[in-house]
């Protein structure tokens, strides 16, 4: 029998909607049938066939499909850009297909599946679908009680990292120059683990990534650079003596981050044997690490270069701490695993690159770039300028220049130049992480998801701003969706 891809991949693309998963890709089947589809897309030149423009599913299959590219397949690439182009044709002529198809056009065209927030997609793909001419009324509401159901699951796991958050007292207050960020890093973190079987992963992941909001905003905003060497230097021995010299509020905070982290391992070690302490203050260590060599470029006015900040700035997102706890915290981890437990892997690298490339380009501005090329400038003219510029967003946060004002000064370009160029870095990363992930297959469960699903719900969060720190009101509506409004059945 004949097999024909895009009605494969039509199959498995319309499961992974419904269930908010990248089947396809979760699956490694693209590394096995890449040959495949390109066999059944092109003719015997090596051209693409003519007669799949008229095939407007296979079409949209194929597109989604190039997404899951290695950094050197080059064929994917092109019909990445073939497909990119015709689809974008229906859309200008859209009484040429049925407009549950323009949907599903505009939508993957947008961003494509590969990229997306599994949830949210789930969220999108149920309205969707039940818009179509041949839905199923059955299979609908089947779908809306499973995302209801997990949803009330949400609530409660979300009410009781409310209550946690609460009862340590870093929020409001003293601690009022940090971002109160409770509910968007639960968000994240069900963003990365929704199965319901994963909820221990959920709420520790949570509460290290509350503690990271804060810890940043410390080095970032309140702590003097002698604070803030004297706060490494207590995490890095993990006690909090020699910490007399610090504010009140740092003192809580260390005491709070030694409490929480000691007892998530306790927990670990008495309910599985592993002893995953010494893993989470490596961590820790080289978080603070990386943010102090941020804090000391800002007081020294130091411009690094574009490589130097990102070797840097790829552990200050965050990303490598949250994802190797993720490791440690994965139900299927073994001791054997535990200790081969490799800081960092690749897969963890890039992830982390397109998560803080995402970041850079939500947060950056022109004004930002002129205000740095100020601050580190020798003219007082151009001091004096730049003074009446209004300093807004993570300027005030004390942040030293991100990628793209690192890059424009480097390659002496303009913003628009910089900014594209980060988004070429975003997809060769993805191509490089999609490598990594098929050719380390039995990684464990939570720390595969949340490789893959990080960067994604940042780009979620990111892709209109900075949606966590000061998130508009699309974002936070669509956080509803997801976390609290259910769906009318």
């Amino acid at each position: 029998m004949e097999l024909h891809p895009h009605l494969y991949f039509e199959e498995l693309q319309i499961i992974s909607q419904a269930y908010g998963m990248v089947v396809i890709f979760n699956h490694s089947l693209m590394a096995l049938c890449e040959d495949f589809l390109i066999k059944c897309f092109k003719n015997e030149s090596g051209s693409l066939k003519v007669n799949i423009i008229n095939d407007v599913k296979g079409m949209l299959s194929l597109y989604e499909a190039s997404y899951l590219a290695n950094d050197d397949e080059d064929e994917l690439d092109e019909a990445k850009k073939f497909t990119n182009k015709n689809l974008s044709i229906y859309l200008k002529e859209p009484v040429l297909i049925n407009h549950s198809l323009v949907e599903q056009i505009r939508h993957a065209l947008e961003l494509p599946l590969h990229w997306r927030m599994p949830r949210l997609h789930t969220r999108w793909f149920i309205d969707a679908y039940g818009k179509q001419e041949k839905m199923n009324p059955h299979l609908l509401k089947l779908a809306k009680l499973d995302f209801n159901m997990l949803q009330s699951i949400y609530k409660k796991e979300l009410k009781e990292m409310s209550r946690w958050w609460k009862s340590l007292g870093l929020a409001g207050g003293d601690f009022s120059f940090a971002r109160d960020r409770l509910m968007e890093n639960y968000f994240w973190s069900m963003g990365c683990t929704f199965e319901p079987h994963f909820w221990r992963c959920r709420k520790e992941i949570t509460k290290i990534g509350s503690f990271l909001t804060t810890i940043d905003d410390i080095y970032d905003i309140y702590g003097s650079l002698e604070e803030l060497m004297i706060f490494t230097d207590v995490v890095n021995e993990w006690k909090t003596t020699g910490n007399e010299k610090l504010p009140n509020n740092m003192k809580k905070t260390l005491s709070a981050l030694f409490n929480t982290m000691n007892d998530i391992a306790a927990v670990t070690l008495a309910e599985r044997g592993l002893d995953i302490l010494p893993r989470l203050k490596r961590l820790w260590r080289d978080q603070c690490k990386a943010y102090l060599v941020e804090a000391i470029w800002y007081h020294t006015r130091y411009t690094p270069t574009f490589n130097e900040y990102m070797e840097n700035a790829w552990i200050t997102i965050g990303v490598p701490l949250l994802l190797t706890c993720a490791y440690c915290l994965s139900e299927d981890l073994t001791l054997e695993a535990l200790n081969c437990l490799d800081f960092y892997p690749k897969v963890t690298r890039y992830s982390s690159m397109i998560t803080r490339l995402y970041d850079d380009l939500a947060t950056s501005t022109v004004s930002k770039s002129i205000l740095f090329i100020s601050i580190y400038s020798q003219h007082a003219s151009l001091i004096n300028f730049v003074s009446d510029i209004l300093i807004q967003d993570e300027l005030q946060r004390g942040d030293v220049p991100k990628s793209i004002q690192c890059y424009m000064m480097e390659a002496n370009v303009s913003e628009s130049v910089a900014r594209e160029h980060m988004k070429y870095l975003i997809e060769k990363y993805w191509k490089l992480l999609n490598y990594e992930y098929l050719h380390n297959l039995n990684m464990e469960e939570c720390f595969k998801r949340h490789v893959l699903n990080f960067p994604r719900v940042t780009q979620f969060l990111y892709q209109n701003g900075d949606g966590y720190g000061k998130p508009g009101n699309d974002t936070k509506q669509q956080i509803m969706s997801v976390l609290i409004n259910p769906i009318p059945l």
